[in-house]
C-alpha cells in the first residue's frame, strides 16, 4: 500500500498543531505568571549590571545564539546593546571541555568561570533532560545565581532545577521549539520596553 505524500497537508497539519499549542499556552495562567516573573528578574539583573548567558543543544543551540543576537544588537528598535552571551559558539572551549571533562560539562565549566552574582542563565532543552543544561543549572544553584529554562514534554529534571521553568505545551519537538522562539522574542521585548521606554 502506497502512502500519499502531500506537502500541502503536511503544512496544514503543522500549522494546526502550532496553533493548538499556542492557544494552550495562552490558557496556562501559571506559565504566563512564571514568564512575567522571569522577565522581571532579568530586567532587575540588567539594572544591577548583570549579564545573560544562554545555552542549548542542536536546534536549541541555534535558538540560544538567535536570542543573544536580539539582546546584543536589537529586537525591534534602536537602543543600547545589552550584554548577553551564547555558551555554544566557541569551538575551542567546547572541544577542550568536551575532551578533557566530558560533553555534559561544556556549559557548566564556562559558567564556573564567568558567572557573577547579578547574572542570569537561560537554558533551552526541549526534553528537559539535556545533561549539559542540567549541569549548568546545578552550577547556578551552587553560586546562588537565578536560572530560567525553556523546556517541554512536562519539564523533566530541568524544571526542578531552574528558578523559573517555562514548560510549554506541544507533542512534537518542532512545535515546542516554535513556542520557545515566541518566549525568546517576548522576553527580549519585555526587557527592551522596561529598560528603554518608548517615550524616553
Amino acid at each position: 500500500m502506497t502512502t500519499t505524500y502531500s506537502p500541502a497537508e503536511t503544512l496544514r497539519t503543522n500549522v494546526n498543531q502550532s496553533q493548538r499549542a499556542k492557544a494552550e499556552l495562552l490558557e496556562n495562567g501559571a506559565l504566563i505568571e512564571t514568564f512575567a516573573a522571569a522577565s522581571e528578574h532579568l530586567i532587575a539583573s540588567y539594572k544591577a549590571g548583570g549579564r545573560l548567558y544562554v545555552a542549548g543543544n542542536g536546534g536549541s543551540a541555534a535558538d540560544s545564539q538567535h536570542l543573544v543576537a536580539e539582546f546584543v544588537s536589537k529586537l525591534a528598535r534602536d537602543r543600547n546593546p545589552l550584554p548577553a552571551e551564547a555558551l555554544t559558539t566557541d569551538t575551542s572551549i567546547l572541544t577542550a571541555i568536551g575532551n578533557d571533562y566530558g560533553y555534559e560539562h561544556v556549559f557548566s565549566r564556562q559558567l564556573l568561570a564567568k558567572l557573577q552574582p547579578n547574572d542570569v542563565f537561560l537554558g533551552i532543552t526541549t526534553s528537559g533532560k539535556s545533561k549539559n543544561v542540567l549541569a549548568a543549572l546545578e552550577v547556578c544553584r551552587q553560586k546562588g545565581v537565578k536560572s530560567i529554562v525553556f523546556t517541554g514534554f512536562g519539564g523533566g529534571p530541568a524544571a526542578e532545577l531552574a528558578d523559573f521553568a517555562l514548560v510549554v505545551p506541544g507533542d512534537r519537538t518542532s512545535t515546542i521549539q516554535e513556542l520557545h522562539i515566541v518566549l525568546a522574542h517576548s522576553i527580549c521585548e519585555s526587557v527592551e520596553l522596561a529598560l528603554f521606554p518608548m517615550d524616553a
